[in-house]
């Protein structure tokens, strides 16, 4: 069992979600208005108060019970849930769930176009208009 890490240790819950959230200690003791230090010494402790729980679970976006309930088995059960799903559609097709267009790219595409068109046309009206009113102004100085 020494070398075993304890299943209740909440210190270590709390480093391993962190980690998998891709995020550093400094970034978690921003969050809490705290120091690097002061997370390290929390992820080292095999217990945490409720309250200070709740203010880690807050800033790295889980719930108590998340972290309380945490383990390496669960996550690779529940990321192997996404693989079991992204394999096994209506289709029996290996390549994730089939999402057909429901419109024609090249016909967006062409909208964007004219869309644009629009918009240079109306900049090119505004742009003549304004010349327009600056040449009055000079002739009328």
């Amino acid at each position: 069992m020494s070398t075993l890490t304890k299943p209740n240790h909440i210190g270590r819950k709390i480093s391993r979600i962190r980690e998998l959230k891709d995020m550093k200690q400094e970034a978690l003791a921003q969050a809490l208005g705290t120091n690097q230090q002061a997370i390290s010494a929390i992820e080292n402790s095999e217990t945490i108060d409720e309250e200070k729980l709740v203010e880690v679970a807050k800033a790295l976006g889980v719930s108590v019970e998340a972290i309380k309930n945490f383990s390496e088995e669960n996550m690779i059960n529940y990321f192997n849930t996404f693989a079991d799903n992204a394999f096994s559609n209506s289709q029996g097709t290996n390549f994730g769930n089939s999402n057909a267009c429901t419109f024609n790219p090249l016909d967006k595409l062409l909208e964007a176009f004219e869309e644009n068109k629009k918009l240079y046309e109306r900049l090119l009206q505004a742009e003549k208009e304004k010349n327009e009113y600056l040449e009055n102004s000079l002739k009328g100085k």
